[in-house]
C-alpha cells in the first residue's frame, strides 16, 4: 500500500503514462475465456477510488487510474464523464477546463482534435511527483479497464446517455459498470437502457428524499456523508440493494457510515482508508424498511 506522506513510487507501467505523451499499457488482460469482472463479485464492503482519488493521484488522469489500479485499494474506479462539441465522451467533471487543466472554456466547445492539445494541470500538493498529460477519453478508460476492474462512470451530460449505453454494451460490460447521475430521471433512464443504475444525493435533498420512490430502478443509492442520522438510516432502509457514502476522506467519517448501515465508500484517498481498520461495528447488508 502506498503512504500518503511518501513519494509515490511509479511502477513501470504508471511512468510510461504520467508523460501523457506515450500511451500508457493497459492492465493485464485477464486469462483467454475468463468474464468480464462485475459488480456481482464485489464484497460486502466496497471502496471506490473518487475520480481515481484524487487527494493522491491527479484526477480523472490515465496514470491516476493506473496507479489507483495497482494500488488495489479500491474495488471500483470512479470516472467523470462530459460530452464535447463532436459527441466524444471524455474524463472530465468541471463543465469547464479552467480548474483542473492548462486550458480554459466549456469542454462541450471543444472538437476531439482540440481536445488532444488539453494537458491536465496536477493539483499543486501532487505535482512534485505527477506531470501534466492529456486526459483520456471515456472509450480510452473503457479499453484499458474495462472487465479488470469494476467502473462508476458518472454521466455529466444527460444527453451523453445513449451514447454512453452503447459503448457499454458493445464492449460487455453491461454488469461491470455503474452509470451515476443526481438526477432521478436520468438514472431511471439508465435503468431503462439496461445500465447499472447508480443515483447520488446530497445531504440537504436527502432530507426530502422518499428513498423507496427509486428502488425500482437505482442499484447503488450514492449519499452524501454529511446526512444527518436518521436520513442515512432511511437511505440504507430503502431496500436499494446497495448504499455507498460519498465523499468520506477520513478514518471517523468511514466508521460512521458504516456503523450507520452503508455497505460501501467513495473517497478521495483509498489508500488511506484501506491501510487503517475500522473501529466499531460495520453491518455488511443494508436492512430492509419495514
Amino acid at each position: 500500500m502506498v503512504t500518503l506522506a511518501a513519494p509515490v513510487t511509479l511502477t513501470a507501467v504508471t511512468a510510461l503514462a504520467v508523460s501523457g505523451l506515450t500511451p500508457a499499457p493497459a492492465p493485464a488482460a485477464a486469462p483467454a475465456g475468463r468474464p468480464p469482472l462485475t459488480v456481482d463479485a464485489l464484497p460486502p464492503v466496497v471502496y471506490t477510488a473518487h475520480r481515481g482519488g484524487s487527494l493522491e493521484v491527479p484526477e480523472n488522469s490515465m496514470s491516476g487510474l493506473v496507479a489507483a489500479y495497482e494500488r488495489g485499494t479500491a474495488q471500483v474506479l470512479d470516472v467523470d464523464s462530459r460530452m464535447l462539441r463532436d459527441g466524444t465522451l471524455v474524463a472530465m467533471h468541471d463543465a469547464t477546463l479552467n480548474r483542473t487543466t492548462d486550458h480554459t472554456g466549456p469542454v462541450r466547445a471543444l472538437t476531439m482534435k482540440q481536445w488532444r492539445q488539453v494537458r491536465i494541470r496536477p493539483d499543486s500538493a501532487l505535482r512534485a511527483t505527477w506531470q501534466p498529460e492529456r486526459p483520456p477519453t471515456i472509450a480510452e478508460v473503457l479499453d484499458r479497464f474495462g472487465g479488470k476492474v469494476v467502473l462508476m462512470l458518472e454521466a455529466k451530460d444527460a444527453d451523453s446517455l445513449k451514447s454512453l449505453a452503447r459503448m457499454v454494451h458493445a464492449r460487455g460490460l453491461t454488469r461491470s459498470v455503474f452509470v451515476n447521475s443526481n438526477k432521478p430521471a436520468v438514472a431511471e433512464r439508465a435503468h431503462r437502457l439496461g445500465l447499472v443504475s447508480q443515483l447520488w444525493r446530497s445531504a440537504k435533498q436527502m432530507r426530502n428524499d422518499r428513498f423507496t420512490r427509486f428502488k425500482p430502478y437505482v442499484d447503488v443509492l450514492d449519499v452524501d456523508y454529511r446526512a444527518r442520522d436518521e436520513d442515512l438510516q432511511r437511505a440504507v432502509r430503502s431496500g436499494i440493494p446497495r448504499v455507498w457514502a460519498h465523499t468520506v476522506n477520513t478514518p471517523h467519517q468511514r466508521d460512521r457510515v458504516l456503523r450507520l448501515g452503508c455497505d460501501g465508500v467513495i473517497t478521495d484517498a483509498p489508500g488511506l482508508l484501506s491501510r487503517t481498520p475500522v473501529k466499531g461495528p460495520v453491518r455488511a447488508q443494508p436492512l430492509t424498511e419495514g
